[in-house]
């Protein structure tokens, strides 16, 4: 039930569920109450407007405020998280034999330091077993029944859920279902002839359109903020498959699980994670698009679960240089940087180093399209996906699995060799080697220099491909570089984790 993702100490930024809990120690930061009342600003746009000008009025806050602020709720929960896991917070009091040091220039470091994730080997320390825990988000009433949205993350481990009107009263609710992976949660509470939202829908939704949130940031219950349509599809590092509304409307803890509504007064997400320094706003917000919300609430009215569709395949971003290993036109697609053996990609063929570029014929532009397609699709859905692989199209079809199932496990020699253009020196993995870090093939590297250091290559690395070719052997990595142009992409394994690392070559 943290309804607040802690920020460890010594990482820059922080991907913080946008919920009140109690110890959460998110700064406030100084705020202007909004008034319920026409702005300066507006009646500005409405004297040019009179004036003959092109400026037209902004949304009317106030009467999207009056007629939806009534079907807005707070949450407030209790409840014992049993913690046996590990905190994502440094412990800066450990003895100092026990601080493990991170290199900040390692790109497996940077790729989990963007997005405030402890990377792999970060020391972690233990938090009690029990710990009762009380937090407060938001909602919205969908039906005049009392069916409820929030955040999952909002009702997590809670004993007791109390949802509270704005007419002050308050009832005990029920939780029908609550799915982690998209961070959506459905209550039913008994009551009826209740107020509710207008459900709208996100593809009319435009970059620069005015969007306003209702919640309870901090507590503070049935407080509006306005802003606008950031972005929109945004993929976030949580094991999450929602292409997430980014705005600038201010979100705070407590805001989690309020409706986030367009001009027409329409609901188009529930507000959930913010992106901070300090836990709190700052101005890049989160929501959950409206349809991935209704979506889940009827899957969990019709049966009580949620079912995910499942790929099999581990993917990353297409910068220019990788584009540029791999002959692509432009940096889009979904990168291929692992696929699981015997699932749903592996069984169509997909293979690690392809980059998927359309599926179903949607065109895949950032590697986040990718999962939320297929989050959105149903088990057993068919999916035809356009590849690209060493330079050629390649099309492949893939019949979708349940995420719910068991995902299979990745299953787990000669003469070293230096390549001074590449500044790494290879040796192929001993057979127990292989089984401890549970790769087929792939050489460590021993050590590493020039270009490769550069671009983070550490001793100990495994590679494992070169521009989507698997490393089998040293004289095929060795071929391989010297075909390259001015880059490489390089499928290194580190700490159990795989990424392409880019490497000019010069």
């Amino acid at each position: 039930m943290n309804t607040m993702m802690k920020t460890p100490r010594g990482l820059v930024v922080a991907l913080v569920a946008a919920g009140v809990i109690g110890g959460a120690g998110a700064g406030l930061a100084t705020s202007h109450f909004a008034r319920a009342e026409q702005s300066p600003v507006a009646s500005m746009a409405q004297g040019v407007a009179a004036s003959g000008g092109a400026t037209s009025a902004l949304p009317g806050f106030a009467q999207i405020t009056r007629q939806n602020g009534p079907a807005v709720v707070n949450i407030s929960v209790s409840g014992t998280r049993h913690a046996s896991a590990a905190s994502g917070d440094d412990d800066d009091d450990a003895p100092a034999a026990a601080q493990q040091r991170i290199d900040p220039e390692d790109p497996f470091y940077q790729f989990f330091r963007q997005f405030g994730i402890p990377a792999p080997g970060m020391q972690q320390r233990q938090m009690p077993r029990d710990v009762p825990v009380r937090g407060e988000g938001s909602g919205f009433i969908v039906s005049p029944d009392g069916i409820v949205l929030t955040n999952a993350h909002v009702v997590k481990d809670a004993d007791s859920v109390t949802v509270k009107l704005t007419d002050r009263r308050e009832f005990k609710a029920k939780v029908l279902g609550s799915d982690p992976k998209t961070d959506v949660a459905v209550l039913k509470i008994d009551a009826k002839n209740l107020p509710t939202v207008k459900i709208g829908d996100t593809r009319s939704l435009n970059v620069g359109e005015w969007v306003l949130a209702i919640g309870s940031p901090f507590g503070f219950e049935n407080s509006v903020t306005a802003g606008v349509v950031s972005a929109k599809g945004r993929s976030l590092p949580d094991d999450s498959s929602v292409a997430f509304i980014q705005t600038d409307v201010a979100v705070n803890p407590g805001n989690s699980g309020g409706p986030l509504f367009n001009e027409r007064g329409e609901v188009v997400g529930i507000n959930s994670q913010i992106y901070s320094r300090s836990g709190g706003y700052q101005g890049l917000s989160f929501a959950i698009p409206i349809e991935v919300a209704t979506h889940v609430k009827d899957q969990i009215m019709a049966t009580g679960k949620v079912e995910h569709a499942r790929l099999g395949v581990m993917v990353q971003e297409v910068n220019q240089t990788l584009a540029d290993s791999f002959g692509l036109d432009s940096p889009e697609g979904a990168l291929v940087s692992n696929v699981e053996k015997g699932g749903p990609a592996d069984k169509a063929g997909l293979q690690s180093g392809d980059v998927i570029r359309s599926v179903n014929g949607q065109k895949i532009v950032g590697s986040g399209d990718l999962p939320a397609y297929v989050g959105m699709a149903a088990p057993g859905a068919r999916l035809e996906m356009e590849v690209w692989r060493q330079g050629k199209k390649v099309d492949l079809v893939a019949s979708l699995g349940n995420a719910s199932d068991k995902a299979a496990k990745v299953a787990s020699s000669g003469d070293k060799a230096s390549h001074g253009k590449l500044g790494v020196s290879l040796r192929p993995l001993q057979p127990d080697e292989r089984k401890q870090i549970g790769a087929e093939g792939g050489l460590l590297i021993e050590q590493a220099q020039g270009p490769a250091a550069k671009a983070g290559i550490q001793p100990g690395d495994v590679l494992l491909a070169v521009n989507g070719t698997p490393a089998k052997d040293v004289e095929q990595v060795r071929s391989a570089i010297a075909k390259a142009g001015k880059s490489v992409a390089l499928l290194v394994q580190r700490d159990g984790t795989r990424i392409f690392v880019p490497v000019q070559l010069g």
